[in-house]
């Protein structure tokens, strides 16, 4: 994810980027579907906390990076006045996040990225 949104130079196609890619990573036949930081601590124990801590904090740390962009893009001008970079970076978040349980349970590459392109619907455009 993080490659996506460093190598392009408008916010708006390194998120939809990182998500068409998600969609084809997360359903790669020669993978396990979707993502192991996001699925691999459903279901822990007290035996497994420090696990899932540590997930948690990547998921976390992912988070952070998506607001640091957003609000970077919103200082140089390119998200309109009024976006809440924390608001949407937790939404991408929750967009990738669906997209690696979905492949999990069966979703192809072509279902996902037309998630990943009703995903990017919603992004924030300047009013003329």
């Amino acid at each position: 994810m993080g490659r996506a949104l460093e190598e392009e130079s408008d916010v708006r196609a390194g998120f939809a980027r990182m998500l068409r890619e998600a969609a084809t990573s997360y359903t790669d036949p020669d993978h396990p579907a979707g993502c192991l930081v996001i699925t691999a601590a459903t279901n822990y124990s007290a035996q497994t906390a420090d696990v899932e801590r540590d997930l948690r904090e990547r998921r976390a740390a992912n988070v952070r990076d998506f607001e640091e962009r957003l609000t970077d893009a919103r200082k140089a001008g390119t998200l309109p006045e009024g976006v809440e970079p924390r608001a949407l970076a937790v939404y991408f978040a929750a967009a990738v996040q669906g997209m690696s349980q979905q492949a999990r349970d069966g979703a192809s590459t072509a279902e996902l990225q037309r998630v990943a392109e009703l995903a990017m619907a919603v992004w924030p455009v300047h009013q003329a």
